[in-house]
């Protein structure tokens, strides 16, 4: 989804500790990664030191990237960021911003579709029980403060390509990959019962050329 990362500047938006960018680096991209978590820049610091890749990152928000404009060949996001935020928008103009003439932009997401059911491996998980169109947010709050601890936001497919055609980005891919053959392994929601039916990931490749 990519291409070529040889000889470019990457920035992956959401990093978290870095695995995504490292993985640029030793293909021979220029990677650079943004999290909002000192947490997981201070794990990056230490997996930085353990492999020898050290990646470059900065602690900020996807919605108000710290860079120059037309800095970046690729912008890319593996499950991080995007569904945490609310003004999406935002964050598609941010990276439209760094992005130079003709630069790609990939990102992975939760599959929309996955919003309509509940999260249980089990029978009960292949049953739709909310719909696809309800955009009110997944909230978790801590039962000993009261405060908000996660937060998740529902767009629908239509919603992320609109978002994307709106800032000028033309859509080039949309894989919905298959659960693979023999993978027995059930992890949260997730098993083989539910991933044969239904996908879990949704992946988007577009260009970007200014207006």
């Amino acid at each position: 989804m990519l291409g070529d990362v040889s000889g470019k500047d990457v920035l992956e938006v959401g990093s978290g500790a870095g695995q995504c960018s490292r993985w640029v680096r030793e293909h021979g991209g220029r990677g650079f990664g943004v999290d909002l978590s000192f947490r997981q820049l201070q794990h990056g610091r230490r997996l930085d030191d353990a492999t020898g890749v050290p990646v470059p990152s900065a602690q900020a928000t996807a919605t108000a990237l710290p860079f120059r404009d037309d800095s970046f060949d690729v912008v890319f996001s593996s499950f991080g960021a995007l569904q945490f935020v609310s003004d999406l928008e935002a964050a598609v103009a941010e990276t439209a911003r760094v992005l130079r003439p003709g630069g790609r932009y990939a990102f992975s997401i939760t599959h929309p579709t996955r919003w309509m059911f509940p999260d249980d491996p089990g029978q009960p998980g292949l049953t739709a029980s909310q719909s696809y169109w309800d955009r009110t947010p997944y909230v978790e709050v801590e039962d000993r403060t009261g405060e908000v601890a996660y937060v998740e936001h529902h767009r629908t497919l239509g919603d992320w390509v609109s978002l994307l055609a709106a800032e000028g980005f033309r859509l080039t891919d949309l894989l919905e990959p298959e659960w693979p053959e023999g993978h027995e392994r059930v992890w949260g929601g997730w098993s083989r019962l539910r991933g044969r039916l239904t996908p879990g990931t949704a992946l988007f490749g577009a260009d970007w050329e200014p207006r």
